[in-house]
């Protein structure tokens, strides 16, 4: 099982070609892939066309789903955000250390294109697909 980055979702329904895309494509009917609903959101909201919408959603919906956050997982992400802080690293965005705290407590490997997972990587043991 493997968990997909909003990063390269957004990469791949745009058609973009990157070493990640690419891997997803692979994925793709060959490994179970794991959606949380925070990445679900990030993903869907960026559609403006009605139909692609409804496309990426019945795509989406194939895949296994998992709630991401709840309160323990919502306690560790701040706990890992304070442990980069303390290592003088600042993530952009909070999301992505909630997202990489998912994958570490279920020990899913990230496929991912944001360079602020390689401070997770680093500093958290956030296994990664590369």
């Amino acid at each position: 099982m493997i968990f997909v980055d909003s990063s390269v979702w957004i990469d791949y329904f745009n058609g973009r070609l990157t070493r990640q895309t690419e891997l997803l494509d692979e994925f793709l009917g060959n490994e179970l892939i794991v959606i949380g609903d925070i990445v679900l959101t990030e993903i869907l909201q960026g559609f403006q066309d009605d139909r692609d919408f409804d496309r990426a959603r019945k795509l989406l919906d194939s895949f296994v789903f998992r709630p991401m956050l709840g309160r323990e997982c919502a306690i560790k992400s701040a706990e890992n955000y304070r442990i980069l802080r303390k290592n003088g690293i600042t993530v952009r965005k909070t999301i992505d250390v909630m997202i990489a705290t998912f994958c570490i407590e279920n020990h899913l490997p990230l496929l991912h294109s944001d360079r602020d997972f390689r401070a997770m990587e680093e500093h958290l043991a956030l296994k990664v697909i590369s």
